[in-house]
Order: C-alpha cells, then sequence, then structure tokens
C-alpha cells in the first residue's frame, strides 16, 4: 500500500518534469502554461490512490495513465474557458486571454492528442481495455459539454437533466480515473466497476460544489471569477433549485434578475448580487451543502461492497473527504 505522502511526492515530480515538445513554441507553449497552473490534480490523483491499495510503488505505466488523465483533464479547461469567456483559471489568466482563441483551439487539440500518446504507453495487457474506457470517457465529455452549451439558451431546465449533464461532463471523467486505476492494478472486474461508482458519484458532489462555489466561494481561493456561472447563464444546481422552490412571483424576480445587463463591471457586479440575494432567502446554498454530503454518502456506500482493509478504506476516505470538502 502506497501511502499518501509517497503520492503526493510522486505527483510533483511527474508533473514538474512533464515535457512537451519545444517548436513551435506558440503551439506547445500553453500546454507547459496549463500544466504549471497546477491545481489539486484530482483525476491523476484518484488513480494513483486506487493502484496504491494494492501495490508498493509505482509501475511506469500507471505514471502514464495518471499523466493522460491530467493532460486530457487540462485540455477540456482550455476549450472550457474559450466557450464560458472566462478570464481567470487557478487565479492567472485563462489560455485564451493569455494568448488568443485560436491558438487556445489549437493547443487544446494537440493537448487532447498528447493524452492519447501518454496513455499509448501503458502495457499491453490492460491496454485495450483502458483504451476503451478512456475514449469512451472523453465522448461522453463532450457530450456533456454540449448538453451544457444548450441548456443556456433554454428557459427551463429539469434536475433529472441537470445531474445528466454533469454526470457527463464532470463524473464520468473523475469515475474512469477511479476505474483506470484498478484496472493497471489488476483487480478483478466486478471491483473495477465499484471503484468506477465510487468515483462517479463523488464526481457528482465535485461538481454540485463547483456551482456552490461560483456563487458563495471566494475568488482568492476558488481560482477563478465568482459569479461567472450567473453572467454566462449557466443552469447550475443552484438555479435549478432556486426555479423549484419558488412561486410565480419569485420566478418572475429571478428571472428578471438574470436578465440585468453585464455590460460593465458595475452591471456584473450587480446582476451577481442580486441573484445570490435570492439564493440566499431561498437557502439554495445549504440546500446544496446537503445535495454534496449525499452524494459523498453514496460513494463511501460503494466501498462496502469491497474485500479492503481498514487503513485502505480510510484512504479512500481521506480522499473523498478532500474533494467534495474543496476550496478549489
Amino acid at each position: 500500500m502506497i501511502q499518501e505522502n509517497i503520492i503526493e511526492d510522486t505527483l510533483t515530480r511527474l508533473f514538474g518534469e512533464m515535457e512537451f515538445e519545444a517548436q513551435p513554441s506558440g503551439l506547445y507553449d500553453p500546454l507547459r502554461y496549463m500544466i504549471a497552473l497546477g491545481g489539486k490534480r484530482i483525476r491523476p490523483r484518484l488513480c494513483l490512490t486506487v493502484y496504491g491499495l494494492f501495490h508498493n510503488r509505482f509501475e511506469p505505466g500507471v505514471l502514464h495513465a495518471a499523466a493522460a488523465l491530467e493532460v486530457f483533464h487540462s485540455f477540456t479547461l482550455i476549450h472550457d474557458d474559450i466557450m464560458d469567456k472566462a478570464d481567470i483559471r487557478r487565479g492567472q489568466p485563462t489560455v485564451y486571454r493569455k494568448w488568443d482563441a485560436n491558438t487556445a483551439i489549437l493547443s487544446g487539440d494537440v493537448m487532447s492528442i498528447d493524452s492519447y500518446r501518454r496513455l499509448a504507453r501503458i502495457p499491453a495487457e490492460v491496454l485495450p481495455k483502458v483504451l476503451e474506457l478512456f475514449s469512451q470517457t472523453a465522448a461522453q465529455v463532450c457530450e456533456g459539454q454540449q448538453y451544457d452549451m444548450e441548456f443556456e439558451e433554454r428557459d427551463g431546465v429539469s434536475m433529472e437533466e441537470y445531474n445528466q449533464m454533469i454526470g457527463l461532463k464532470t463524473a464520468v471523467l473523475i469515475a474512469c480515473s477511479a476505474r483506470m486505476g484498478a484496472l493497471l492494478a489488476k483487480v478483478p472486474e466486478e471491483d473495477s466497476q465499484v471503484f468506477y461508482r465510487f468515483g462517479y458519484n463523488l464526481g457528482m458532489a465535485f461538481q454540485i460544489a463547483d456551482d456552490w462555489l461560483d456563487t458563495f466561494g471566494d475568488t482568492v481561493v476558488f481560482g477563478k471569477s465568482v459569479g461567472g456561472d450567473i453572467l454566462n447563464g449557466k443552469k447550475t444546481w443552484l438555479l435549478i433549485q432556486a426555479m423549484a422552490q419558488s412561486n410565480p412571483r419569485g420566478q418572475e424576480r429571478l428571472c428578471a434578475a438574470l436578465a440585468m445587463p453585464s455590460a460593465t463591471a458595475d452591471e456584473k457586479s450587480a446582476k451577481i448580487a442580486a441573484v445570490k440575494a435570492i439564493y440566499q432567502d431561498l437557502n439554495v446554498g445549504d440546500a446544496a451543502r446537503k445535495e454534496i454530503e449525499k452524494y459523498h454518502a453514496l460513494a463511501l456506500e460503494e466501498l462496502s461492497s469491497l474485500s479492503l482493509s481498514g487503513m485502505q478504506k480510510k484512504m479512500l476516505q481521506r480522499y473523498a473527504a478532500s474533494l467534495t470538502g474543496r476550496n478549489k
């Protein structure tokens, strides 16, 4: 079993030493920039954590897989920031703001390709199953992003539709990370599916926490501008819950706040404040925290079917707590 401090040191080395092609620098500098921005590395961390439950050291194959997961995730962030017109990512300018949209699109494309190149280095006996899982997940992430964009143009979205969207956009990649670690550790197929469901429920909690932080978080701690979802018309858990809780007059008030102009900095601040005030009146922030706790509990329940020691389960419990009680 590999302890958290070893996992942390491994991640630091893995991404501190990560290399991309040198030229053309205009294409590859954004990749180096994205990796250098850091973050919690939750997907490669989960992959290594699950693998480390069953081994005493990391083989090169699992390190390639962990790197591929983070590189792919970073690619999705580059493109998400273009679509969301986001200015800040992890406290720094987004790639499309630091360079331009065309550079961000092309650099994102090559980052996606790079993730597959890294994944191709894992042992041949597990590569087909891992590649199938990764490719299916990659397509699902794009499907979730499409739903997210379509929801921005719709007047109403149900909570069921929202859950489907975040399941695809966010939860499946975290689930993939857990199962990939299990597959590389060569655990039984049934157990690898349990790890997938564990990761999926954590991913659901993680995304709802992200929605909560976008409205109620601190910009310095959150690492990106607060209120971006409100300004972009995102259908978040908070908005959908607020609409469901409101009477017709309350829904009109919320729609009026969402329709407020946001061309200037002052208008943006006023719009965010108006919507946030409605959320606070309805206590949807507290309701979101309860929903996060629900998915966190569902994730931990999945572990009961696994033959794990107390130490192994505690390691997964600590990972889950760090993810759903996150600040970034």
